[in-house]
């Protein structure tokens, strides 16, 4: 039978990749919200009145 507690150290290692994986996630994805919001203003950011 296996043991039914699992190694401390195991579950370090896999909770450590999950929340690299959600980090570079979210990275990836406030880089791309920046670029689409670049791409769509366009040359009209000196343009603004002040």
């Amino acid at each position: 039978m296996t043991d039914p507690t699992p190694d401390p150290a195991v579950e370090r290692r896999a909770r450590r990749g999950r929340n690299i994986a959600l980090a570079l996630g979210l990275v990836l994805f406030v880089i791309l919200v920046f670029v689409v919001t670049i791409v769509r203003l366009g040359g009209n950011v000196a343009n603004r009145p002040f």
